[in-house]
């Protein structure tokens, strides 16, 4: 897997790119409604949420103004991972009015967005409070925004998947087709990539029992009924080389806690960077 200062320094480039993107895609060949403002003129805002929510972000809206206009000063209230109640004070900008008006929807649009996701962990993640599964989110992102969302996973308390195609196997249904089999995909995985782990995804008991035989370091339990999920622990606990468990698919507030007590390692769901709903937030500039 990718080693956490690997990981920094991606998110650091990735949002550096991202900024870029986002405020070329909005000025394009200038902000024509911010020239009806004097040149000269300076300006505060204040940012506030109108909901409860999971800050997440800081740093992309730091790097919009960083970007756009270095001289504006932002003035954090808070931080990332903090819970914020509705009409709270996020942060306070100070600078030339034409920066202000201009950066602002780019700046609140990855707070707003990166603040939903990391709500919808939090949200999740004090459903599983009190037992020892992680939940994991998955490639399930924003294009252009995949190490943007997985950072905010982490500020509402969930964990990271793997991050792309290239840090960890991930043995699907196609994949174990096209190998000839789960032990051959295993073999093969072992083969091209030493030391990357491998993760197989099984459908039954039969294609688990062969996965765990062959060696897979992580099996992903792919809508097991609670029963037969709490088979599958109990058969991986008495195996002489047992492998991480995963569960995954159709996982909801609902289900997630008997799933969480079911004693597997992991439960992925793709809904916490994929149906995620951008938090509603406010500037006023005086």
């Amino acid at each position: 897997m990718i080693s956490p200062d690997q990981l920094t320094q991606q998110i650091a480039q990735d949002r550096t790119a991202a900024v870029r993107h986002a405020l070329a895609e909005d000025i394009g060949s200038g902000d024509i409604t911010a020239q009806l403002i004097p040149a000269s003129q300076m300006a505060r805002a204040r940012i506030i949420t109108r909901e409860n929510c999971t800050i997440a972000g800081a740093e992309w809206v730091n790097e919009v103004f960083k970007q756009l206009d270095p001289s504006v000063e932002v003035n954090w209230h808070v931080k990332d991972g903090d819970q914020a109640h509705a009409d709270q004070l996020l942060f306070e900008l100070t600078g030339n009015a034409r920066s202000l008006m201009t950066g602002e929807r780019a700046a609140l649009n990855f707070l707003q967005l990166l603040s939903g996701v990391a709500t919808k962990c939090r949200e999740y993640a004090d459903l599983v409070k009190g037992t020892q599964v992680k939940l994991l989110d998955t490639r399930k992102t924003i294009p252009g925004l995949r190490t943007a969302q997985k950072y905010a996973v982490t500020c509402g308390g969930c964990y990271n998947h793997r991050i792309g195609l290239y840090d960890a196997f991930l043995i699907k249904e196609n994949h174990i087709m096209a190998c000839g089999g789960i032990e051959q995909a295993i073999q093969a995985a072992h083969q091209i990539a030493p030391g990357k782990p491998v993760e197989v995804e099984v459908e039954n008991l039969q294609e688990f029992n062969t996965a765990l035989n062959a060696g897979a370091d992580i099996i992903m339990l792919d809508e097991f009924s609670d029963e037969h999920t709490q088979q599958a622990v109990a058969l991986n606990r008495t195996h002489k080389k047992p492998a991480k468990l995963e569960a995954s698919g159709s996982i909801n507030r609902k289900n997630l806690p008997s799933k969480a007590a079911s004693g597997v390692d992991y439960i992925s769901i793709g809904a916490l960077t994929k149906h995620c709903r951008a938090v509603d937030l406010s500037m006023r500039v005086w």
